[in-house]
Protein backbone atom coordinates (compact mmCIF):
# COMPACT_ATOMS: atom_id res chain seq x y z
CA UNK A 1 0.00 0.00 0.00
CA UNK A 2 1.21 3.49 -0.85
CA UNK A 3 -0.12 6.40 1.23
CA UNK A 4 1.06 9.95 0.63
CA UNK A 5 1.45 12.44 3.48
CA UNK A 6 -1.24 14.42 1.66
CA UNK A 7 -3.16 13.21 -1.38
CA UNK A 8 -4.33 16.28 -3.27
CA UNK A 9 -5.61 14.25 -6.21
CA UNK A 10 -8.15 12.50 -3.99
CA UNK A 11 -9.53 15.84 -2.88
CA UNK A 12 -9.70 17.09 -6.45
CA UNK A 13 -11.59 13.99 -7.60
CA UNK A 14 -14.31 14.66 -5.03
CA UNK A 15 -14.94 18.19 -6.34
CA UNK A 16 -13.82 17.67 -9.94
CA UNK A 17 -17.08 18.48 -11.71
CA UNK A 18 -17.74 21.68 -9.79
CA UNK A 19 -14.11 22.80 -9.90
CA UNK A 20 -13.65 22.18 -13.62
CA UNK A 21 -16.84 24.09 -14.37
CA UNK A 22 -15.75 27.03 -12.20
CA UNK A 23 -12.29 27.22 -13.79
CA UNK A 24 -13.71 27.08 -17.31
CA UNK A 25 -16.17 29.85 -16.43
CA UNK A 26 -13.31 32.06 -15.26
CA UNK A 27 -11.20 31.40 -18.35
CA UNK A 28 -14.11 32.09 -20.67
CA UNK A 29 -15.10 35.26 -18.82
CA UNK A 30 -11.95 37.24 -19.61
CA UNK A 31 -11.94 38.62 -16.03
CA UNK A 32 -8.78 37.22 -14.48
CA UNK A 33 -7.55 39.80 -11.95
CA UNK A 34 -9.51 41.12 -8.93
CA UNK A 35 -12.77 40.05 -10.52
CA UNK A 36 -16.11 38.76 -9.18
CA UNK A 37 -14.77 35.52 -7.70
CA UNK A 38 -12.12 37.34 -5.69
CA UNK A 39 -14.66 39.81 -4.36
CA UNK A 40 -17.14 37.07 -3.50
CA UNK A 41 -14.51 34.89 -1.85
CA UNK A 42 -13.31 37.80 0.29
CA UNK A 43 -16.87 38.41 1.46
CA UNK A 44 -17.55 34.72 2.09
CA UNK A 45 -14.27 34.21 3.95
CA UNK A 46 -14.85 37.27 6.15
CA UNK A 47 -18.28 35.93 7.03
CA UNK A 48 -16.87 32.47 7.77
CA UNK A 49 -14.11 33.81 10.03
CA UNK A 50 -16.41 36.34 11.66
CA UNK A 51 -14.57 39.57 10.83
CA UNK A 52 -15.45 42.74 8.97
CA UNK A 53 -12.70 42.60 6.35
CA UNK A 54 -10.90 39.90 4.38
CA UNK A 55 -8.21 41.12 1.97
CA UNK A 56 -6.90 38.52 -0.46
CA UNK A 57 -3.23 38.53 -1.47
CA UNK A 58 -0.79 36.43 -3.46
CA UNK A 59 0.37 34.11 -0.67
CA UNK A 60 0.65 33.71 3.09
CA UNK A 61 4.10 35.28 3.29
CA UNK A 62 2.85 38.41 1.53
CA UNK A 63 -0.07 38.48 3.95
CA UNK A 64 2.37 38.67 6.87
CA UNK A 65 4.56 41.29 5.20
CA UNK A 66 1.63 43.51 4.23
CA UNK A 67 0.04 43.20 7.67
CA UNK A 68 3.30 44.27 9.33
CA UNK A 69 3.69 47.20 6.94
CA UNK A 70 0.08 48.28 7.44
CA UNK A 71 0.81 48.57 11.16
CA UNK A 72 3.82 50.74 10.49
CA UNK A 73 6.31 48.14 11.69
CA UNK A 74 9.72 48.54 10.08
CA UNK A 75 13.41 49.26 10.45
CA UNK A 76 14.76 48.53 13.92
CA UNK A 77 11.44 47.53 15.47
CA UNK A 78 11.15 44.21 17.29
CA UNK A 79 8.44 41.60 16.86
CA UNK A 80 8.16 38.72 19.32
CA UNK A 81 7.39 35.35 17.77
CA UNK A 82 7.96 31.61 18.09
CA UNK A 83 11.13 29.78 17.09
CA UNK A 84 9.23 26.62 16.15
CA UNK A 85 7.41 27.33 12.90
CA UNK A 86 7.87 27.72 9.16
CA UNK A 87 10.52 30.23 8.11
CA UNK A 88 8.05 32.71 6.55
CA UNK A 89 6.93 33.90 9.99
CA UNK A 90 10.33 35.32 10.84
CA UNK A 91 11.22 36.09 7.23
CA UNK A 92 8.30 38.51 6.96
CA UNK A 93 9.47 40.34 10.07
CA UNK A 94 12.99 40.60 8.67
CA UNK A 95 11.70 41.64 5.24
CA UNK A 96 10.14 44.84 6.61
CA UNK A 97 13.38 45.68 8.42
CA UNK A 98 12.25 44.60 11.87
CA UNK A 99 13.98 42.09 14.16
CA UNK A 100 12.38 38.78 15.12
CA UNK A 101 12.72 38.08 18.83
CA UNK A 102 12.30 34.36 19.39
CA UNK A 103 10.47 32.81 22.33
CA UNK A 104 10.44 29.14 23.30
CA UNK A 105 7.37 26.93 22.92
CA UNK A 106 5.31 24.62 25.10
CA UNK A 107 6.27 20.97 24.80
CA UNK A 108 2.66 19.78 24.64
CA UNK A 109 0.95 22.30 22.32
CA UNK A 110 4.07 23.29 20.29
CA UNK A 111 2.77 26.87 20.44
CA UNK A 112 4.60 29.92 21.77
CA UNK A 113 4.89 29.84 25.56
CA UNK A 114 2.91 32.90 26.61
CA UNK A 115 4.55 32.90 30.05
CA UNK A 116 7.90 33.69 28.41
CA UNK A 117 6.76 36.59 26.23
CA UNK A 118 6.79 39.46 28.70
CA UNK A 119 10.48 39.02 29.60
CA UNK A 120 11.38 39.62 25.93
CA UNK A 121 9.57 42.97 25.63
CA UNK A 122 11.80 46.04 25.21
CA UNK A 123 11.30 49.66 24.21
CA UNK A 124 11.68 48.53 20.58
CA UNK A 125 8.94 45.91 20.71
CA UNK A 126 5.99 46.78 18.48
CA UNK A 127 4.07 43.52 18.12
CA UNK A 128 3.62 39.90 19.09
CA UNK A 129 3.15 37.37 16.30
CA UNK A 130 1.88 34.03 17.63
CA UNK A 131 1.56 31.10 15.24
CA UNK A 132 -1.32 28.64 15.54
CA UNK A 133 1.02 25.79 14.80
CA UNK A 134 -0.32 22.67 13.07
CA UNK A 135 -3.88 24.01 13.45
CA UNK A 136 -4.07 24.57 17.23
CA UNK A 137 -4.59 28.15 18.39
CA UNK A 138 -2.03 29.72 20.70
CA UNK A 139 -2.97 31.02 24.17
CA UNK A 140 -4.61 34.12 22.74
CA UNK A 141 -6.27 35.34 25.93
CA UNK A 142 -2.92 35.66 27.67
CA UNK A 143 -1.16 37.03 24.58
CA UNK A 144 -3.81 39.71 24.08
CA UNK A 145 -3.62 40.57 27.77
CA UNK A 146 0.15 41.08 27.55
CA UNK A 147 -0.20 43.11 24.36
CA UNK A 148 -2.82 45.39 25.89
CA UNK A 149 -0.66 45.95 28.96
CA UNK A 150 2.33 47.01 26.84
CA UNK A 151 0.38 48.72 24.02
CA UNK A 152 1.50 46.23 21.37
CA UNK A 153 -0.14 44.94 18.21
CA UNK A 154 -0.96 41.24 17.90
CA UNK A 155 -0.70 39.58 14.49
CA UNK A 156 -2.06 36.05 14.20
CA UNK A 157 -0.07 33.83 11.90
CA UNK A 158 -3.07 31.62 11.16
CA UNK A 159 -1.56 30.20 7.98
CA UNK A 160 -1.98 26.64 9.30
CA UNK A 161 -5.23 27.20 11.14
CA UNK A 162 -8.12 27.96 8.79
CA UNK A 163 -11.19 26.58 10.54
CA UNK A 164 -9.68 26.27 14.03
CA UNK A 165 -11.86 27.66 16.82
CA UNK A 166 -10.68 29.26 20.07
CA UNK A 167 -13.26 29.88 22.80
CA UNK A 168 -16.08 30.29 20.31
CA UNK A 169 -14.19 32.44 17.80
CA UNK A 170 -12.42 31.27 14.70
CA UNK A 171 -8.71 31.68 14.16
CA UNK A 172 -8.31 34.93 12.26
CA UNK A 173 -10.76 36.81 14.47
CA UNK A 174 -8.79 36.81 17.72
CA UNK A 175 -6.77 40.04 17.61
CA UNK A 176 -5.84 43.13 15.56
CA UNK A 177 -5.06 41.37 12.30
CA UNK A 178 -4.49 37.83 11.02
CA UNK A 179 -2.88 36.12 8.06
CA UNK A 180 -3.73 32.94 6.16
CA UNK A 181 -2.05 30.84 3.49
CA UNK A 182 -3.92 28.89 0.82
CA UNK A 183 -0.88 26.90 -0.30
CA UNK A 184 -2.15 23.55 -1.66
CA UNK A 185 -1.16 21.62 1.49
CA UNK A 186 -3.28 23.75 3.79
CA UNK A 187 -6.69 22.69 5.12
CA UNK A 188 -8.12 25.29 2.73
CA UNK A 189 -5.76 25.14 -0.22
CA UNK A 190 -5.83 26.28 -3.83
CA UNK A 191 -4.02 25.00 -6.93
CA UNK A 192 -1.09 27.36 -6.51
CA UNK A 193 -0.35 30.23 -4.16
CA UNK A 194 -2.84 32.38 -2.30
CA UNK A 195 -3.27 34.23 0.97
CA UNK A 196 -5.64 36.34 3.02
CA UNK A 197 -5.52 39.08 5.67
CA UNK A 198 -8.43 39.41 8.08
CA UNK A 199 -9.22 42.28 10.44
CA UNK A 200 -12.01 44.17 12.17
CA UNK A 201 -10.12 47.44 11.69
CA UNK A 202 -11.35 49.66 8.84
CA UNK A 203 -8.13 51.66 8.54
CA UNK A 204 -5.85 48.63 8.49
CA UNK A 205 -8.08 47.08 5.82
CA UNK A 206 -7.75 50.15 3.57
CA UNK A 207 -3.96 50.21 3.93
CA UNK A 208 -3.67 46.47 3.23
CA UNK A 209 -5.85 46.82 0.13
CA UNK A 210 -3.61 49.63 -1.08
CA UNK A 211 -0.34 47.83 -0.38
CA UNK A 212 -1.33 44.71 -2.32
CA UNK A 213 -1.66 46.70 -5.59
CA UNK A 214 1.38 49.00 -5.71
CA UNK A 215 -0.25 51.57 -3.41
CA UNK A 216 -2.32 52.71 -6.37
CA UNK A 217 -5.86 53.63 -7.33
CA UNK A 218 -8.78 54.37 -5.08
CA UNK A 219 -7.44 52.36 -2.14
CA UNK A 220 -4.01 53.90 -2.53
CA UNK A 221 -5.52 57.37 -2.32
CA UNK A 222 -7.65 56.42 0.67
CA UNK A 223 -4.65 54.96 2.48
CA UNK A 224 -2.55 58.03 1.69
CA UNK A 225 -5.26 60.27 3.11
CA UNK A 226 -5.51 58.16 6.27
CA UNK A 227 -1.77 58.17 6.85
CA UNK A 228 -1.51 61.90 6.25
CA UNK A 229 -4.65 62.97 8.15
CA UNK A 230 -6.37 64.24 5.00
CA UNK A 231 -10.15 64.25 5.31
CA UNK A 232 -11.02 64.47 1.61
CA UNK A 233 -13.53 61.93 0.31
CA UNK A 234 -12.41 59.42 -2.34
CA UNK A 235 -15.04 58.32 -4.80
CA UNK A 236 -15.73 54.58 -4.74
CA UNK A 237 -14.89 52.82 -7.98
CA UNK A 238 -17.08 49.78 -8.70
CA UNK A 239 -16.79 49.60 -12.49
CA UNK A 240 -13.05 49.20 -13.13
CA UNK A 241 -11.75 46.42 -15.36
CA UNK A 242 -8.73 45.16 -13.45
CA UNK A 243 -7.62 42.70 -16.12
CA UNK A 244 -7.28 44.73 -19.34
CA UNK A 245 -7.18 48.41 -18.38
CA UNK A 246 -7.79 50.39 -15.22
CA UNK A 247 -6.62 53.99 -15.58
CA UNK A 248 -6.49 54.52 -11.82
CA UNK A 249 -3.69 52.01 -11.32
CA UNK A 250 -1.22 54.49 -12.84
CA UNK A 251 -1.68 56.85 -9.90
CA UNK A 252 0.46 55.65 -6.99
CA UNK A 253 0.24 56.93 -3.43
CA UNK A 254 2.27 54.39 -1.41
CA UNK A 255 5.18 52.05 -2.11
CA UNK A 256 3.40 48.73 -2.18
CA UNK A 257 3.53 45.24 -3.65
CA UNK A 258 2.15 43.23 -6.51
CA UNK A 259 0.27 40.61 -4.49
CA UNK A 260 -3.12 39.58 -5.77
CA UNK A 261 -5.16 36.39 -5.53
CA UNK A 262 -6.18 35.49 -9.08
CA UNK A 263 -9.69 34.62 -10.18
CA UNK A 264 -9.06 30.93 -10.85
CA UNK A 265 -7.71 30.35 -7.36
CA UNK A 266 -10.57 32.33 -5.83
CA UNK A 267 -13.13 30.30 -7.77
CA UNK A 268 -11.62 27.06 -6.46
CA UNK A 269 -11.35 28.36 -2.91
CA UNK A 270 -15.01 29.34 -2.90
CA UNK A 271 -15.90 25.70 -3.57
CA UNK A 272 -13.56 24.38 -0.89
CA UNK A 273 -14.60 26.95 1.71
CA UNK A 274 -18.09 25.46 1.69
CA UNK A 275 -16.54 22.10 2.58
CA UNK A 276 -13.92 23.31 5.05
CA UNK A 277 -15.79 22.36 8.22
CA UNK A 278 -16.43 18.91 6.73
CA UNK A 279 -12.73 18.57 5.89
CA UNK A 280 -11.76 19.49 9.44
CA UNK A 281 -14.32 17.12 10.93
CA UNK A 282 -12.76 14.27 8.96
CA UNK A 283 -9.23 15.33 9.94
CA UNK A 284 -10.30 15.35 13.57
CA UNK A 285 -11.89 11.92 13.24
CA UNK A 286 -8.62 10.56 11.86
CA UNK A 287 -6.68 12.30 14.64
CA UNK A 288 -8.91 10.82 17.36
CA UNK A 289 -8.42 7.35 15.87
CA UNK A 290 -4.64 7.72 15.87
CA UNK A 291 -4.50 9.09 19.39
CA UNK A 292 -6.70 6.33 20.82
CA UNK A 293 -4.53 3.66 19.20
CA UNK A 294 -1.13 5.19 19.98
CA UNK A 295 -1.37 7.15 23.23
CA UNK A 296 -0.77 4.16 25.53
CA UNK A 297 1.79 2.43 23.34
CA UNK A 298 4.74 3.85 25.25
CA UNK A 299 6.38 4.62 21.92
CA UNK A 300 4.94 7.99 20.94
CA UNK A 301 3.80 11.31 22.38
CA UNK A 302 0.49 12.15 20.71
CA UNK A 303 -1.04 15.63 20.19
CA UNK A 304 -3.14 17.12 22.98
CA UNK A 305 -6.66 18.45 22.82
CA UNK A 306 -7.42 21.60 24.84
CA UNK A 307 -10.85 22.58 26.16
CA UNK A 308 -12.44 25.36 24.11
CA UNK A 309 -9.65 25.17 21.54
CA UNK A 310 -10.71 23.13 18.52
CA UNK A 311 -7.68 21.69 16.75
CA UNK A 312 -7.94 21.84 12.94
CA UNK A 313 -5.13 19.27 12.43
CA UNK A 314 -3.31 20.81 9.53
CA UNK A 315 -0.75 18.21 10.61
CA UNK A 316 -0.96 15.27 13.00
CA UNK A 317 2.35 15.37 14.86
CA UNK A 318 3.96 12.54 16.81
CA UNK A 319 7.06 12.67 18.98
CA UNK A 320 9.64 9.90 19.27
CA UNK A 321 13.24 9.53 20.36
CA UNK A 322 13.69 7.23 17.35
CA UNK A 323 12.26 9.47 14.64
CA UNK A 324 14.76 8.69 11.88
CA UNK A 325 14.44 4.93 12.27
CA UNK A 326 10.65 5.11 12.34
CA UNK A 327 10.46 7.31 9.26
CA UNK A 328 12.77 4.97 7.36
CA UNK A 329 10.64 1.96 8.23
CA UNK A 330 7.40 3.73 7.37
CA UNK A 331 8.83 4.74 4.01
CA UNK A 332 9.66 1.07 3.32
CA UNK A 333 5.99 0.32 3.92
CA UNK A 334 4.85 3.08 1.57
CA UNK A 335 3.71 5.56 4.22
CA UNK A 336 4.54 9.21 3.67
CA UNK A 337 5.82 11.34 6.55
CA UNK A 338 7.18 14.85 7.07
CA UNK A 339 9.53 16.49 9.57
CA UNK A 340 8.21 19.79 10.95
CA UNK A 341 10.65 21.41 11.71
CA UNK A 342 14.22 20.06 11.61
CA UNK A 343 15.89 23.36 12.58
CA UNK A 344 14.24 25.92 14.88
CA UNK A 345 14.34 29.44 13.52
CA UNK A 346 16.77 30.88 16.06
CA UNK A 347 19.42 28.41 14.84
CA UNK A 348 18.93 29.01 11.11
CA UNK A 349 22.14 30.23 9.44
CA UNK A 350 20.53 33.44 8.23
CA UNK A 351 19.94 34.47 11.85
CA UNK A 352 23.49 33.90 13.08
CA UNK A 353 23.85 37.67 13.48
CA UNK A 354 21.14 37.71 16.17
CA UNK A 355 23.46 35.81 18.49
CA UNK A 356 21.33 32.84 19.47
CA UNK A 357 23.08 29.58 20.32
CA UNK A 358 22.10 25.98 20.93
CA UNK A 359 20.46 25.66 24.32
CA UNK A 360 18.83 29.09 24.30
CA UNK A 361 15.34 27.76 23.48
CA UNK A 362 15.48 24.17 24.70
CA UNK A 363 11.90 23.11 23.99
CA UNK A 364 12.00 24.21 20.35
CA UNK A 365 15.35 22.47 19.94
CA UNK A 366 14.09 19.30 21.66
CA UNK A 367 11.02 19.11 19.42
CA UNK A 368 13.02 19.73 16.26
CA UNK A 369 14.77 16.39 16.86
CA UNK A 370 11.67 14.38 17.78
CA UNK A 371 8.57 15.44 15.86
CA UNK A 372 7.19 14.07 12.60
CA UNK A 373 3.85 14.11 10.77
CA UNK A 374 1.79 11.21 9.51
CA UNK A 375 -1.12 11.36 7.01
CA UNK A 376 -4.29 12.91 8.45
CA UNK A 377 -5.93 14.33 5.30
CA UNK A 378 -9.74 14.08 5.16
CA UNK A 379 -9.87 11.61 2.27
CA UNK A 380 -7.80 9.02 4.17
CA UNK A 381 -9.66 5.70 4.19
CA UNK A 382 -10.27 3.48 7.24
CA UNK A 383 -8.08 0.78 5.73
CA UNK A 384 -5.26 3.27 5.20
CA UNK A 385 -5.51 4.58 8.77
CA UNK A 386 -5.49 1.01 10.11
CA UNK A 387 -2.43 0.22 8.01
CA UNK A 388 -0.59 3.30 9.33
CA UNK A 389 -1.35 2.46 12.97
CA UNK A 390 -0.26 -1.13 12.49
CA UNK A 391 3.00 0.01 10.93
CA UNK A 392 3.66 2.47 13.77
CA UNK A 393 3.03 -0.12 16.45
CA UNK A 394 5.32 -2.61 14.73
CA UNK A 395 8.27 -0.22 14.84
Amino acid sequence: MRIQLLDLQKQYEEIKKETDEAVINVVSSGAYIMGPNVKSFESEFAQYIGVKHAISVGNGTDALVIALKAMGIGQGDEVITTAYTFFATAEAISFVGAIPVFVDVCLDTYNIDATKIEEKITSKTKAIMPVHIFGLCADMDEINKIAKKHNLYVIEDACQAAGAVYKGKRAGALCDIACFSFFPTKNLGCAGDGGMITTYNDELAVICKALRVHGSGEMGQRAYNLLNNISAEVEEDTASDNTVYNAKKYYNYLIGHNSRLDEIQAAMLRIKLKKLDEYISKRRKNAVFYTEKLKNSGKYVTPIEEANNLHAYHQYILQSEHRETIITELEKKGIGTGIYYPIPLHLQKCYNSLGYKAGDLPNAEYLSHRTFAIPVFPELSKDEADYIVKALLEE
